[in-house]
């Protein structure tokens, strides 16, 4: 499609338009999922309390999400006499941005992918850790007490568990020896039989689980959320935001859950590779596999959220930086470890 935009429009503005309809193509469907998984979430919480939850807006009350952004949509924007307009504005706008811009380097299918990077990961991982900017400026923007011990709150957190994720990455990239997330799920295929990374990989087993733990700290949801407790910091860093800035913090920590459901697909299980190793799977065209796990660890998600309870904050502190940070940092040494003697001949 890029090229025929550049024999139509010339080499620059087509290369601008064909990209300009490649990211629409990623941002508004995704939109839409935000939408739809916060009706989804709502509705698994409901069965686990036997509630019926969004049931009146438009059928099984699947419109419930887009009446909510109306409603926000139509309401005022209030911003607080002592606040740092020009901050308060752009914290969630940062936010927003960062959510979206990682999903430029996910793979939705073999060759479908908009910037099919070799540092994929990295730019994730960076892109990533540019979301806690957001949190601290609309905390201290708000000129309030309970959202600035918030956002002071989830710099420590988000810090703390990127440190685990990022060793978590580390096993990974050993693995695959590539940065690149489509080389990462090709190198998933085809080892120990019906043991094989389209569905299962037996040692890094252990870090696909610290990763899907770590990813709800990093997006604070329950039972990490003690960014947003309500019992004692109110809406935390939110507390003070109304309207569309009220929603853009919504979508973006929905995408960025959505995000990490995707990185939990295709770092351990395959990404848009079928479960198993078998011919007829193929037919099913990879991006419905790759949806299909991601609908999955998002059911974890609310899930977790709809039956543990919240933990305290050193309960909180002592997992990511006592048990996680040792455990992946092993994790570091045996893969390292196994593919010297099996990959590389035990070789020095």
């Amino acid at each position: 499609m890029t090229a025929w935009f550049q024999t139509l429009l010339g080499t620059g503005w087509g290369w601008f338009v064909a990209n300009l309809i490649y990211v629409l193509l990623i941002a508004l469907p995704l939109m839409l999922a935000v939408a739809m998984i916060i009706y989804a979430d709502r509705k698994i919480w409901a069965a686990m309390a036997l509630r019926r939850g969004p049931n009146v807006v438009g059928p099984l009350g699947l419109l419930q999400s887009f009446a909510d952004g109306l409603k926000v949509f139509l309401q005022e924007t209030i911003i607080p006499s002592a606040a740092n307009k020009g901050l308060f504005l752009l914290a969630p706008i940062i936010t927003f941005t960062v959510a979206l811009m990682a999903w430029a380097v996910i793979p939705f299918q073999a060759e479908v992918v908009l910037a099919n990077i070799n540092v994929g990961l990295l730019y994730i991982l960076a892109v990533s850790s540019l979301g806690v900017y957001g949190v601290i400026i609309s905390g201290w923007a708000s000129n309030s007490k309970y959202p600035f011990f918030s956002a002071m709150r989830a710099s420590a957190q988000m810090i703390s568990y990127e440190v685990s994720i990022g060793f978590v990455l580390i096993s990974v990239v050993l693995w695959s020896g590539s940065f690149n997330l489509s080389t990462i799920i090709e190198t998933q295929k085809g080892y120990y039989g019906l043991l094989n990374g389209h569905g299962f990989n037996p040692l890094l087993f252990p870090m696909a689980i610290v990763f899907l733990i770590s990813a709800m700290a990093e997006t604070a949801r329950t039972p990490f959320d003690l960014t947003e407790a309500e019992s004692e910091l109110v809406a935390g860093y939110q507390t003070e935001y109304s309207s569309m800035s009220f929603a853009l913090f919504w979508l973006g920590e929905y995408a960025n859950v959505l995000l990490m459901c995707a990185l939990n697909a295709i770092l351990f299980w395959g990404g848009y590779l079928p479960p198993l190793d078998w011919a007829p799977l193929y037919y099913v065209p990879g991006i419905i596999w790759l949806f299909a796990k991601i609908l999955f660890f998002f059911f974890v998600f609310s899930w977790v959220k709809a039956t543990v309870p919240r933990y305290r904050y050193d309960q909180l502190m002592r997992l990511g930086w006592k048990i996680f940070l040792p455990l992946s940092l092993f994790f570091v040494f045996l893969v390292s470890g196994f593919l010297m003697l099996t990959r590389f001949g035990g070789g020095a």
